[in-house]
């Protein structure tokens, strides 16, 4: 039995890793060393554009091995807990003068602003020679996303996209146990989330208000179209401080996000990009919309991917759900499943590095006692709410997830691939996760930062993270233009739709240029 297993997982892997899995593992490639990076032993000049809200996360996951050199950010207040915590590099509000003044003395650089502002900021640096680490999704449109691969290539510099999923190592295990046909052949995949958590679906605009003093609006606006600035008042929803466009709604707007497609698929649709490698899919279609706006994206959507044949892996169709107010309902789930996260005692999210190996394997070994949702809890949607269990004890519930339909079984995992595991989940009570064949990473920055200084790619560099962002970002634009929409890869448009075919390249305002 035992030969038959390994048998099948030969043949199986033989033709799906035949070129696409390097010889050294996933990521890898020879050494970067001899193109003139820096030692592993030395310390990387990190800047950072953006400093405020998500930025500064970033900058310290990045600054207890490296040199924090230089900020920016076109809002001081926003950056006020960053720049009094690094006090010596010198600050900007326009990241092209800090370049220009400070790029000597700067190896690399986080991106960390609005969407529709990543790739200009990375395209500046990569010409430079810079590192970067851009936030997810990368970029706002198509076109983007092709030149900063295409960027990162020419420059040969490291690069990294901020999705934390693709660092997890319930992702791999996903990928592995896939790939080992454990659920048999995949043709659906539902993949959800509560976002968005910002306003959506709006149809007024306030009145122009004055710009607070800390805040360049000019600089913030940057390529998109000039307008002017105002605040949410009364009647607005969730206005975050007083704010409409800025420090986090822009999330919200065609013109500066990419909704809660963007803010989430990056990494709840990591595992099945990786494990299923999607490539381009044939079609995308916006099924279901809630609340449409001529500015916004929509309150809550359902959108639908269709994938063609990879290899030895059959067609697969892909259903994003946003809004979301309880689980999906999912023919063939067991009932009584919880789907995605799943509670856990105290602690948080697995980042960076994940829950590791052993950790994985500890919450399978636990059982289906422990991996069962408390009666009332089943299907509802929680966001970092405490809820205690009969004694006292803590856990944590966060809603969002995906779940893979094979013609054998079915795998679900978590937001950043957290908690990997078969359903019904009584089959992991004494299950054993495939031996690994994909490396693992050193933990999400580490990653990024050991291929500055010469070493292995990061496992999300921008010849993984473009291609995958690109088919995400066409359900960006199905979000606004009605009906199936039909992708022709081989030319890089849609067939069947022009007004679709706008939205696929950024518009850029006069006096600013994306290189």
């Amino acid at each position: 039995m035992a030969f038959d297993r390994i048998s099948r997982r030969h043949f199986f892997y033989g033709s799906l890793l035949a070129g696409a899995v390097p010889a050294g593992g996933f990521g890898s490639t020879p050494s970067l060393k001899a193109l003139g990076y820096k030692s592993p032993n030395e310390k990387l000049n990190i800047a950072s554009i953006g400093a405020g809200g998500k930025a500064a996360s970033d900058i310290h996951g990045c600054a207890p091995t490296e040199n924090i050199v230089a900020l920016c950010d076109v809002d001081d207040k926003q950056a006020a807990n960053i720049y009094k915590e690094f006090e010596k590099p010198p600050k900007y509000k326009d990241f092209r003068k800090m370049l220009d003044k400070e790029g000597k003395g700067i190896d690399a650089v986080i991106v960390t602003i609005p969407d529709h502002m990543h790739a200009t900021a990375a395209l500046h640096c990569m010409e430079r020679g810079k590192h970067v680490y851009v936030q997810k999704p990368l970029c706002r449109t198509v076109k983007e996303a092709q030149m900063l691969q295409e960027a990162a290539n020419k420059y040969k510099v490291a690069t990294q996209m901020g999705n934390q999923g693709y660092s997890n190592e319930g992702t791999r295990q996903v990928a592995e146990m896939i790939w080992g046909g454990e659920i048999g052949n995949v043709t659906e995949v539902h993949a959800w989330t509560d976002r968005p958590i910002w306003p959506q679906g709006l149809t007024e605009i306030p009145a122009e208000m004055p710009v607070p003093a800390t805040l360049d609006w000019d600089l913030w606006l940057g390529v998109a179209n000039a307008r002017p600035f105002t605040q949410g008042t009364t009647g607005y929803p969730n206005n975050f401080n007083g704010y409409f466009y800025q420090p986090f709604n822009w999330r919200g707007f065609y013109d500066f996000g990419c909704g809660a497609l963007g803010d989430m698929a990056c990494h709840i649709l990591g595992a099945p990009n990786m494990a299923l490698r999607l490539g381009a899919p044939t079609s995308v279609e916006c099924i279901k919309k809630e609340g449409a706006s001529p500015f916004m994206f929509p309150k809550a959507s359902t959108i639908k991917f269709d994938f063609p044949a990879r290899d030895n892996m059959p067609p697969v169709t892909i259903y994003w759900y946003d809004g979301m107010k309880v689980q999906p309902q999912i023919k063939g789930v067991p009932e009584g499943e919880y789907l995605g996260d799943l509670p856990r005692m105290g602690g948080g999210r697995g980042q960076g590095g994940g829950q590791g190996a052993a950790g994985a394997a500890g919450a399978a070994g636990r059982g289906a006692q422990a991996a069962q949702v408390p009666s009332g809890f089943v299907g509802q949607v929680f966001r970092w709410n405490d809820a205690y269990l009969p004694g006292g004890e803590r856990l944590r519930v966060t809603p969002d997830g995906s779940l893979f339909i094979g013609d054998k079984g079915m795998i679900t995992t978590g937001t950043y691939g957290e908690q990997t595991r078969l359903l019904p989940v009584e089959k992991m009570r004494e299950y054993k996760f495939p031996s690994p064949l994909l490396t693992r990473s050193p933990g999400h920055y580490r990653d990024w930062i050991r291929a500055a200084k010469g070493g292995d790619p990061a496992v999300s560099n921008f010849n993984v993270a473009s291609p995958f962002v690109q088919w995400m970002l066409l359900g960006v634009i199905a979000l606004r233009v009605e009906g199936k929409l039909e992708w022709d890869a081989a030319k890089g448009k849609f067939s069947n739709n022009q007004e679709a075919n706008k939205y696929l390249a950024p518009t850029i305002r006069k006096g600013w240029s994306l290189t």
